[in-house]
């Protein structure tokens, strides 16, 4: 789904910055551009980001589990 269509940022393209190693929305933004322009997907954009971040934690946490 478009998130930023002043620039035409998906929500994939966000999440794929995060796993790129983006960890935060200010980085985000500076990779991205991801609201820049007009500021409307700036809440939506940082919801992503941060849901983003929750399921990076969440597979790392569980890596380590089946790590032992």
């Amino acid at each position: 789904m478009f998130v930023c269509i002043c620039k035409g940022i998906t929500d994939n393209d966000i999440r794929d910055a995060v796993m790129d190693g983006a960890t935060s929305m200010k980085m985000v933004r500076s990779k991205l551009g991801v609201s820049t322009q007009c500021g409307q997907c700036a809440c939506m954009a940082k919801d992503i980001v941060n849901d983003a971040l929750d399921d990076m934690s969440s597979m790392n946490n569980q890596a380590s589990f089946y790590a032992a």
